[in-house]
């Protein structure tokens, strides 16, 4: 039971990494380039569909580390699953205070409605959501690590 719990925790968070990691040298470059406000609009839409997925992901992620780190307390590598839910908890708590108060407001802007520093805001959100996918893909490799 611990084996599948193991590889499940890994797979959920690897692919949390690789769409975090899509996100931000992938899709957002490609919405970045489009001509005219396309970009923001794609941005705005990207900022509902995953803002009302990711938080599931995300605190999915961090509980599956946490059974597991108290499942296989005494087993060798333990360290790294706890070091592991640590760094998620870091990115979750990023996300909430930082990541999340910045896509609640670019997810309703529209070419209309949208702030003088709508550019500003978005390379923000783009600074932080890197500083955030460094950290999940340390907690993946960790996870992978005690594996």
């Amino acid at each position: 039971m611990l084996n599948a719990l193991e590889i499940g925790t890994v797979v959920i968070v690897g692919l949390m990494v690789g769409v975090e990691l899509s996100v931000a040298f992938v899709i957002n470059r490609i919405l970045d380039g489009l001509p005219g406000d396309a970009g923001q609009l794609g941005r705005a839409h990207g900022g509902r569909m995953l803002g009302a997925l990711m938080p599931f992901w995300y605190l999915g992620s961090l509980a599956l580390s946490a059974v597991w780190a108290a499942t296989a307390w005494r087993d060798p590598g333990t360290g790294l699953v706890v070091t592991a839910a640590a760094l998620l908890i870091v990115s979750v708590v990023m996300s909430l205070l930082l990541l999340v108060p910045i896509n609640n407001r670019a997810k309703t802007w529209t070419a209309e409605s949208r702030p003088a520093d709508w550019k500003e805001q978005s390379n923000r959100w783009d600074r932080y959501h890197y500083v955030r996918v460094a950290i999940i893909v340390a907690a993946f490799v960790l996870l992978t690590a005690a594996r």
